[in-house]
């Protein structure tokens, strides 16, 4: 396989995947701003920035956060690249350049999902932006179940490459920014404000019910980061994603004979991960640990695009 479709591939599904997070996550603030007891309003907005790592961008623009100026900054506005438009926008021309090792239903759901955007679709209410996200998890999904039943090779396994590793860095980003929002003045950590954030992450990584089966004693922070960070049975979780990339550079390295420090970077990290235990992470310092995930992501990310030659 050539290494400008390897890169093609494996960006696609970083890009979709990228996407499909971003809308489960103004999904969720919404639904933490307008619907919950007592409404976050902007900390719920600057979080979903922080997540994103956009806040610099926004505040380029000279808007004042707010439901309908994030909502839409973070969907529709083609400015900047941490939007879901410019994510599919990147998306569909890297699908193009490597269009005849798709499937049709795999194009189609990309396309479809592109076409969303292409007339301008308003998001400045709730209900909007609730309609414009789920149709685009719709896609999303709809591209995954096709890449699930394209033929399992390289095709196949350079994508999901490069959604396991954009999952690990939007998983670890959500549950980091999330525990350092402070709570608003007078509100007590567990009390109604403080679960109604850790449901939303919850909700972020589609884990409500998979919290229920995990956990008996009901929500707790302590509980969302043990799931998030070691709990393998989560697809989402550091845990599932970091053995996901092991096993996906293993069948690319024996099917393409390149072999190189990304397997070794993988395989060692794959253990760390396998030996943490929440409890001794959250005693250690859970920020520390998140942000140096995130940069061993971020050089797992670097050794792979050399590996295969991405350029």
């Amino acid at each position: 396989m050539l290494s400008r479709t390897a890169s093609s591939l494996y960006w696609l599904g970083r890009y979709i995947e990228r996407a499909d997070f971003i809308a489960r996550l103004v999904e969720a603030t919404v639904r933490l701003d307008t619907l919950s007891t007592r409404p976050a309003g902007e900390a719920a907005w600057v979080s979903a920035l922080a997540v994103t790592d956009t806040e610099e961008a926004f505040a380029a623009s000279g808007a004042c956060p707010s439901q309908r100026t994030v909502a839409r900054f973070l969907t529709t506005d083609a400015s900047h690249p941490g939007s879901v438009v410019s994510c599919l926008d990147m998306a569909r021309g890297n699908a193009k350049a490597v269009r005849t090792a798709l499937t049709r239903d795999a194009w189609t759901a990309i396309n479809r999902a592109w076409l969303l955007f292409e007339r301008g679709r308003a998001v400045d209410h709730p209900a909007d932006a609730l309609a414009l996200v789920e149709e685009v998890k719709h896609e999303a999904r709809g591209f995954e179940g096709a890449v699930h039943r394209m033929l399992r090779n390289h095709t196949t396994w350079f994508v999901r490459l490069g959604q396991a590793v954009e999952r690990s860095d939007n998983t670890a980003r959500l549950l980091d920014v999330k525990y350092h929002i402070l709570l608003p003045a007078g509100e007590p950590v567990g009390g109604v404000v403080d679960r109604d954030q850790w449901t939303t992450i919850l909700h972020t990584v589609a884990a409500v019910t998979a919290y229920r089966w995990l956990y008996s004693d009901g929500l707790t922070p302590a509980n969302v980061i043990d799931m998030l960070l070691t709990r393998v049975e989560l697809p989402r979780s550091l845990a599932a994603s970091t053995e996901e990339v092991v096993e996906l550079l293993g069948l690319l390295s024996r099917r393409t004979a390149q072999h190189g420090g990304a397997d070794q970077m993988a395989r060692a990290r794959a253990m760390r991960v396998a030996r943490t235990r929440s409890g001794d992470v959250i005693l250690s310092g859970l920020h520390e640990h998140l942000q140096a995930f995130i940069r061993e992501n971020d050089q797992l990310h670097a050794a792979i695009g050399r590996q295969f030659r991405f350029g």
